[in-house]
């Protein structure tokens, strides 16, 4: 039973919602996990201290006071008695709830204390007196199509089904860690009675993730398929003259991973490559010479980026590095059909030796006559099947990846043990280091001035908005009070672009290029902005709230600017400093960044905010669970080292997940 129709009460429409975020059967609404956990517990308001959180119950009162701000803020005020105290209450956005909030009502509140004052910033009421021992109360992110107490009751209701969800565990390592079962283990993370069965059951839950993952990956670097290559013959001077003629230099490790990928290209033996660098390091140019050589052995090149964006900036720019002896072509989808036929039946027939584009380039119309290199731009933007379908597109051609997300070796060599890696740590000659500054909100005022002195000088701005994981309409609010301010401050004389998630793909490339065009002066996003676009004349980079980021995605963030010879310069605005916003003002180095975020999360808080990982685990975050990976690719390394001896149902799935493997290949 896997069929949401199962479920009592539920109709088509809230199906197709369902359907909407990504919940398709049972299976995908059991395994919608809370991202953290409330420990539900009274406080002793006696014990508390200043901006210290706050659970505590009690009557109401006074009747509540409320204050509308602006159309969609709210503010309602009252008091209430607890038995030892009467404390002032504020909250903000609940003035619905001021028609049940009456005298004498019992009521539970979750917020922050302040003291001074004698007020609890409530951010959450419950109905209801707290219940009589401690209480884990899971938290669900919201979603702008269902609220999060329907989400509950309809997981609560397939919980309760005689549903089948499949285990990758073999039985033989249940027995060894002594593993509750899967349904078991979804019950609890779901229903919570205690923090030590919370632990273990998300234990068991983090370990067939990350079991199933690292068996994948030692199967595919096991597989003597992938093993085998295309001959080149290539004289390598060919390769240094053509290095020569570039307008610049190549740094040391440039001309490393030049070196690298060349040994690969003219063995017999299959290339799989990752080359990860910093923001600005220069693995473009690296990736054009790697196409150049195998131009030279007769065979065609794609290049895959993620966006059309990204993908047109690519071309503009190897066409300049290349003559017009290589026929270079751009594949979007925003092409029209006639021109997308020409550019498929030429590829057919080798008439083109470089393909760049997005996506389009695995369709099921692009065939190619020899695909001797594939290359894929920010790796971890494509889902494994996108990535196996254009490698596919070639009889065995040989892999490049490129990533600006450098990791630590060691976690490197771990998750990406199917590869050799090429890192490019020095920059490129005459790029400035992006300055960092700290600043509290206090100190807006300087943030503005340093902003118009920028605009002064004819250069652009990005000004991020702060993330905030549980709500999108809190980001788009957010982002219209910001963009709200910078009007008011700059947009008599600037142009004020607005970037954010729920926009689509084409409304998105418009306002990129308009700043790219230097039509808008300062863009706010609440999204990442689009990795490797370049704007050189962009000197400047905002970013509010800046501590709900993570280490690495600042450095990312910060990583847009600084694409010039011009000053350029980073502002983390806030209130809290923390130790990863001193570590940014003290490096730029993106692989001393790395090592260092590696440490900060390395151990994960049960009851903090979780910050996602690199890879798309539905629990699992390979930096907090490090030491479990470690243990899962041992344990999956043995596995298949002996898959005769298993015939147990866990063992059965994993069998079934190395075949769909082996056909991907």
């Amino acid at each position: 039973m896997n069929d949401l129709n199962a479920l009592k009460g539920i109709g088509p429409k809230t199906i197709n919602t369902l359907n909407q975020i990504g919940i398709n059967s049972i299976n995908d609404l059991v395994t919608f996990y809370p991202f953290r956990y409330n420990l539900i517990k009274r406080s002793l308001i006696d014990d508390l201290k200043q901006d210290d959180k706050i659970i505590i119950d009690g009557k109401i009162e006074t009747i509540p006071n409320m204050f509308r701000i602006k159309k969609n803020l709210d503010r309602m005020s009252f008091k209430i008695n607890t038995g030892t105290h009467l404390l002032n209450v504020v909250i903000f956005n609940r003035g619905f709830l001021k028609p049940k909030l009456k005298i004498n009502t019992p009521i539970s509140l979750i917020g922050k204390y302040d003291k001074k004052h004698n007020m609890v910033i409530a951010s959450e009421i419950k109905l209801s007196f707290l219940p009589p021992t401690e209480k884990i109360e899971p938290v669900y992110h919201m979603t702008y199509k269902i609220n999060v107490n329907s989400l509950k009751k309809y997981i609560n209701l397939a919980l309760d089904l005689d549903y089948e969800i499949d285990d990758y565990i073999p039985y033989y390592l249940s027995e060894k860690y002594r593993f509750m079962s899967k349904k078991e283990a979804i019950k609890i993370v779901h229903r919570p009675s205690s923090v030590t069965s919370l632990k273990q059951a998300r234990l068991r839950l983090k370990y067939e993730e990350l079991f199933v993952f690292m068996m994948r990956m030692n199967y595919l670097r096991m597989d003597k398929k992938n093993k085998i290559g295309l001959k080149r013959e290539v004289d390598y001077d060919k390769v240094l003259k053509f290095i020569d003629k570039l307008s610049f230099s190549l740094t040391l490790d440039q001309m490393k991973a030049v070196k690298n990928i060349y040994d690969d290209l003219i063995s017999p033996k299959r290339m799989n490559r990752l080359l990860q660098g910093d923001v600005g390091s220069g693995k473009t140019i690296v990736s054009f010479i790697a196409m150049y050589i195998n131009y030279l052995s007769g065979y065609q090149s794609a290049l895959m980026a993620p966006t059309e964006i990204l993908a047109k900036q690519h071309y503009e720019n190897i066409i300049k590095v290349f003559d017009d002896k290589v026929n270079i072509v751009l594949l979007t989808g925003k092409l029209k059909a006639k021109e997308k036929k020409e550019i498929y039946k030429d590829l057919s027939e080798g008439k083109i030796d470089i393909i760049i584009g997005t996506h389009a380039l695995i369709s099921d119309n692009v065939n190619y006559a020899n695909l001797g290199l594939v290359i894929t731009d920010e790796q971890h933007r494509f889902g494994v099947n996108q990535r196996s379908n254009l490698k596919n597109k070639g009889y065995t051609p040989d892999i490049l990846y490129m990533s600006a997300t450098p990791i630590p070796r060691t976690y490197a060599l771990t998750l990406y043990g199917d590869m050799d890696i090429s890192n490019i740590k020095t920059m490129p000659k005459g790029r400035k280091e992006v300055k960092t500054i700290l600043k509290s909100e206090k100190e807006i005022k300087d943030v503005l001035e340093m902003m118009l002195n920028e605009l002064k000088a004819n250069h652009q701005i990005y000004v991020v908005a702060p993330l905030i994981e549980e709500s999108d309409k809190v980001n788009l609010k957010d982002v219209g009070l910001i963009e709200s301010n910078m009007q008011k401050a700059f947009g008599k004389y600037y142009n004020i672009g607005v970037l954010h998630g729920r926009m689509s793909n084409d409304e998105k490339d418009e306002i990129m290029n308009k700043f790219k065009n230097n039509e808008i002066q300062i863009l706010i996003s609440t999204t990442v902005i689009e990795v490797g676009v370049d704007v050189a004349n962009a000197t400047m980079m905002v970013i509010f709230d800046s501590y709900r980021f993570g280490l690495s995605a600042l450095h990312q963030l910060r990583g847009r600017v600084g694409r010039s010879m011009l000053d350029s310069y980073c502002v983390l605005v806030s209130d809290y400093k923390t130790k990863r916003l001193e570590i940014l003002t003290e490096t730029n180095d993106g692989f001393k960044i790395s090592e260092e975020d590696f440490l900060l999360r390395g151990s994960g808080d049960l009851f903090g905010i979780k910050q996602s990982g690199d890879m798309s685990f539905l629990l699992a975050d390979v930096k907090k669970d490090y030491k479990i990976l470690l243990k899962a690719k041992e344990d999956s390394a043995n596995f298949l080292n002996n898959l005769d001896k298993y015939n147990d149902q866990g063992s059965i799935n994993l069998k079934r997940i190395i075949k769909e493997a082996s056909n991907l290949d």
